[in-house]
């Protein structure tokens, strides 16, 4: 449980009232005037005004010495006034700067020899001592004090700034994905919608299909703007999205479908045998393979592509191919093709510890190769590009 600065400097104070009041009621025993309520008025000022020594320390400080010297100069015994002063002094140099520190350091030991003059001028060598050790230590204690809150201050200021850095780094790569996404639905809406054109009087069967992918796509990417734009919102909270699950490996059939009806001859194959992975590493394979899907249509019309997932000991691989525009226009380079995409493609592979290959083949057209590791082996690899 934490206090309130000003409740737990109240309950400071009366506990050093308690102490200069038990040592009060020794004054006698240790040859000094017993304490008549003058003096006991002076020991509640010297302590009392401690509960606001952080509100204002400095004039603390100064009242409490000062009635400490007039506590001493009525000759009662200054050990039962001293408490107060010190205390006032390690707060001054905890909460102000060191020349501050300084003086007020400067004050108790003068007063601390005023009332070794006052009381026993053969035991001055001792007191001397105290007068020089007692404000050193308490101005060091309140020095470290200070140094300790200035660096938390800094260090939490540190934290905030790095937490603030990674809510923007991880908005960049939701909006990277957004990009992907969208780029993919926009680019088949765009064949769709210039096929249903085409063919709008001669052929109403195929346009009436192509506007069935039109609503399909579309509706796809509303849904990922939707899920996507909630994850901005909420910061990044978990359940921002409405529950939507994240697409995935079983999601490639639907993805070839869609983008084999805007023109593309694409086929799938499975290799090996399938198993169960992790959905973080399946939504790695499907954007990959979503990007350069997207690419497909957009740089090479007319082209055939292949898209291979093989599921190897350890690893899974995806592969995307193409064998150029038809009609023989030059193949765009891998900078054309991939722009931020090729950027997104690279940061997801290095996320999950794998590898990605782009750039033309040797035999024509234009190559997309992805291999994740396994989650066990993830953490050991680091992610790399080739073009």
């Amino acid at each position: 449980m934490r206090l309130h600065p000003l409740v737990a400097d109240g309950l400071i104070a009366a506990a050093l009232t308690t102490v200069a009041v038990l040592l009060g009621t020794e004054a006698v025993a240790q040859g000094w005037p017993a304490l008549d309520p003058l003096a006991w008025t002076l020991v509640a000022l010297l302590t009392l005004p401690l509960v606001l020594r952080t509100r204002a320390p400095v004039t603390v400080c100064l009242a409490v010495h000062a009635c400490w010297a007039v506590y001493v100069t009525l000759d009662y015994w200054p050990v039962v006034g001293s408490f107060g002063p010190m205390l006032a002094v390690y707060t001054v140099a905890s909460l102000r700067p060191d020349r501050t520190a300084a003086a007020c350091a400067a004050l108790l030991a003068g007063v601390w020899i005023y009332a070794g003059l006052r009381s026993d001028a053969g035991a001055m060598a001792s007191v001397a001592g105290q007068a020089v050790g007692f404000p050193l230590v308490l101005w060091r204690f309140g020095y470290v004090a200070r140094r300790t809150g200035e660096l938390t201050l800094r260090l939490r200021a540190e934290q905030a700034d790095r937490a603030r850095r990674e809510v923007a780094e991880e908005r960049v790569r939701i909006a990277r994905e957004l990009h992907d996404v969208v780029a993919h639905h926009i680019a088949v809406i765009n064949v769709q919608a210039g096929l249903a054109r085409f063919v709008f009087h001669s052929d109403a069967r195929t346009a009436r299909d192509a506007l069935d992918t039109i609503e399909g796509a579309s509706g796809e990417a509303l849904a990922e703007l939707r899920r996507m734009l909630g994850l901005l919102r909420a910061d990044g909270v978990q359940g921002a999205d409405g529950g939507a699950p994240a697409p995935g490996l079983g999601q490639l059939d639907e993805m070839v479908t869609r983008v084999r009806t805007g023109g593309v001859g694409v086929r799938l194959r499975v290799t090996g045998t399938p198993r169960p992975l992790p959905p973080g590493v399946q939504l790695c394979v499907y954007r990959v393979v979503q990007e350069a899907l997207t690419n497909v249509l957009k740089h090479a019309p007319g082209a055939d592509a292949a898209v291979e997932l093989a599921y190897r000991a350890g690893e899974v691989t995806v592969s995307v191919t193409d064998d150029g525009p038809a009609g023989g226009l030059v193949p765009d380079t891998p900078a054309e093709r991939g722009g931020h995409g090729l950027i997104g493609m690279r940061e997801r592979a290095k996320l999950y510890g794998g590898t990605i290959a782009v750039g033309p083949r040797s035999e024509g057209g234009f190559g997309v190769r992805l291999t994740l590791p396994t989650p066990v082996q993830a953490a050991r690899r680091g992610g790399t590009v080739r073009e």
